[in-house]
């Protein structure tokens, strides 16, 4: 019989970095264990073992974890080359978990291996004309690099443009940000604490 990693394996994922992911993006989001399992409805033990990997999430389970953190269900599972090793440290360009849609005018791609480490990495593309209306203020501290086209960002009330090469970095305060280019803007963006 399969083990729960040998599952997750045969559906493009490994075990652990879910577990990992999951507590990250509880943590981020000051959730306990407790109040997890609740909204869950789930024991705090059963819980707690996805989180250290000994437990397999069903796909209910997967669904439902991504709604309450707001992030699609594919998010969980990455293509994975196949070498465990190699998953913990390297993410090839075509193996990244990707997050937003087109059509909402941004898709980011996680470039780090999981959301375990005390900062996420993220590859974002900002369509023409996409714009996040209402500020946002999260308590994290945040940097970003413009690889290619102009990008504008709100930070405590004050805008900046940027263009290719230029970055930046803030932290807890409110920002927003828009694209009013008519061309694509990429964004090589840091979040300590993990968010996603």
């Amino acid at each position: 019989m399969a083990s729960p990693a040998e599952k997750f394996d045969h559906a493009n994922t490994n075990i652990s970095s879910v577990g990992i992911d999951i507590r990250a993006l509880r943590k981020s989001r000051s959730i306990t264990l407790v109040d997890f399992a609740e909204k869950l409805g789930r024991s705090v033990g059963f819980v707690s073992q996805i989180e250290r990997g000994i437990s397999e999430p069903s796909i209910q389970d997967l669904r439902n974890i991504a709604a309450m953190f707001d992030v699609p269900v594919s998010f969980f599972f990455g293509e994975h080359s196949g070498d465990e090793n190699e998953g913990r440290y390297i993410v090839r360009a075509s193996e990244r978990r990707r997050l937003g849609n087109p059509e909402e005018g941004l898709v980011e791609e996680l470039l780090s291996p999981d959301l375990g480490g005390t900062f996420e990495m993220i590859r974002s593309e900002f369509a023409p004309g996409a714009t996040l209306e209402e500020p946002q203020q999260r308590d994290t501290e945040e940097s970003g690099f413009v690889v290619s086209g102009t990008f504008e960002i709100e930070i405590s009330g004050v805008w900046h443009t940027l263009n290719e090469g230029d970055s930046f970095r803030f932290a807890g305060e409110p920002y927003r940000w828009r694209n009013t280019s008519k061309q694509s803007a990429i964004l090589i963006w840091a979040v300590s604490p993990p968010v996603y």
